[in-house]
């Protein structure tokens, strides 16, 4: 109690400062700083999924709200969110003051104790999870939450494989990144025995021939039978499945189809774990995904947004049956900052905001009245937008040679010359003051959830301009 009245006074507090007329800070221009940024950066920094002597990163120099800005002075509409994990946006007064607050009062402790910000962190997550997903698992982020949820499956079940989907992404770790479908993948697909994949439905591309959603939808579950029936459902531990697929294209499920894998995993015993590490906290307009399908998964992963990314924090959500298994067997796994006060300090604050904000509710009415309906407009003028699909905040744009033919604006996984239409199209993009979020042929719109309306048509008529360019490329 004493804590949670704490937290209503900081809230109280920091909501006094953010609507100061000082509180929003703005670009400066500092080139010198910048330079010796990149410096030091370049020197010294070795940077995740590039090759470390073609990449030119931006030197940041700060950020608020959906903005951030570089040194020369040039402020950017984020488009992208960080890596779709600041929900309620950049420099939130509240969370930061709450980590101000908990670095002040006990900045860390080891996991095996009960501390107060852990304890309550747990306690909100579990009151939104669906169904009785009332335990939970803090990891450092996703892909280590993908990696207990699957050691619990199988430790659960005492089966070894694991099914995922072609299309899908579950972090860069061993199993989480075997578990991946998309060329991520390739360079380590070595280190997890075990894994299956399968084609989940996608309509715009069916690998199932399908004409409508139902038949999409009816087809990938005999698809998902017939895998299962060649495999021996008795050796499968648990189906893997991100509830909404995120940076494989944002391809909301087809209705029934997670419900359909709910009751092909009831019959054969299976684990069914859902991925909502990019799809959960508010950013379809949901507190999870799941809801929009009330389905409830055995495990659910989770990071990012349940505390806007401000310090490193994911977890596995455990159903009761799952947790009864380890009532008295140990569960074999754990990590030194799980639950770091830290960061369980900011999920605190950010779901707390995420409440008084009606952040989930803003989410859902920005997909629904401005974001939904700017994109199909825009697809509607310009050739090179094959498909529009999302929800809430959560938005995927198909870029296309050929609307006839649906072929991509650019090849599968393409690089150099090959990626040059959507090199032109991300410039573009920059150019107007948007940073994208580009993968393979698709741009993704995946702002803070809070985004104003205001900011929200800045970036559409941004993608607009940004659009004749990728025109230029269609036949």
């Amino acid at each position: 109690m004493a804590y949670r009245v704490a937290m209503e006074d900081g809230l109280a507090a920091a909501y006094a400062r953010r609507m100061s007329p000082d509180a929003p800070r703005t670009p400066y221009a500092d080139p010198a700083a910048g330079a010796a940024v990149k410096a030091a950066d370049r020197a010294h920094v070795f940077h995740s999924w590039s090759a470390q002597g073609l990449i030119d990163p931006l030197a940041v120099a700060g950020a608020e709200g959906a903005y951030f800005w570089d040194y020369d002075g040039n402020r950017y509409l984020d488009f992208t969110s960080g890596l779709v994990f600041t929900n309620i946006g950049y420099q939130h007064p509240v969370v930061v003051a709450a980590i101000q607050e908990q670095a002040g009062k006990l900045v860390t402790f080891a996991p095996a104790f009960a501390v107060e910000a852990r304890s309550e962190a747990a306690r909100l997550i579990a009151e939104r999870t669906p169904g009785d997903l009332d335990k939970i698992f803090f990891t450092n982020g996703g892909a280590e939450a993908v990696e207990n949820a699957v050691r619990m499956a199988r430790l659960h079940t005492g089966r070894h494989k694991v099914l995922s989907a072609y299309r899908s992404y579950h972090g860069g770790t061993a199993t989480a990144i075997n578990l991946t479908g998309d060329p991520r993948r390739w360079a380590s697909d070595n280190g997890s025995a075990g894994v299956v994949r399968f084609w989940a439905p996608f309509l715009y591309r069916s690998p199932f021939h399908a004409g409508s959603e139902a038949e999409e939808c009816a087809r990938a579950l005999q698809h998902l039978e017939d895998t299962l029936a060649f495999e021996g459902p008795a050796t499968v531990a648990a189906v893997v499945l991100e509830t909404i697929p995120g940076t494989a294209g944002i391809m909301t499920p087809p209705p029934g189809y997670l419900a359909g894998v709910r009751e092909i995993c009831d019959r054969y015993g299976i684990v069914f774990v859902l991925d909502e590490v990019m799809a959960g906290f508010g950013r379809t307009g949901k507190w999870f995904a799941a809801d929009h399908h009330d389905v409830v998964p055995d495990l659910m992963t989770f990071a990012k947004g349940v505390n806007s990314g401000y310090v490193p924090l994911g977890g596995v959500a455990i159903s009761a049956e799952i947790a009864a298994t380890f009532e008295t067997r140990p569960y074999p796994g754990g990590l030194t900052y799980s639950g770091h006060p830290l960061a369980c300090a900011a999920a605190v604050a950010t779901i707390k905001v995420m409440e008084e904000e009606k952040t989930v509710e803003s989410a859902a009415h920005l997909g629904e009245h401005v974001l939904g309906p700017g994109l199909r407009e825009l697809a509607g003028r310009h050739p090179s937008v094959g498909e529009v699909r999302g929800l809430g905040a959560f938005w995927a744009l198909e870029l296309v040679r050929d609307r006839e033919t649906r072929e991509p604006l650019v090849p599968y996984n393409a690089t150099g010359e090959a990626n040059a239409p959507m090199a032109a199209f991300g410039a573009a993009c920059r150019k107007n003051g948007l940073w994208p979020f580009i993968n393979m042929n698709r741009t993704h719109v995946v702002p803070a959830c809070n985004i104003t309306e205001a900011e929200a048509k800045e970036g559409l008529a941004a993608l607009d301009t940004a659009l004749s360019v990728a025109d230029e490329y269609t036949v």
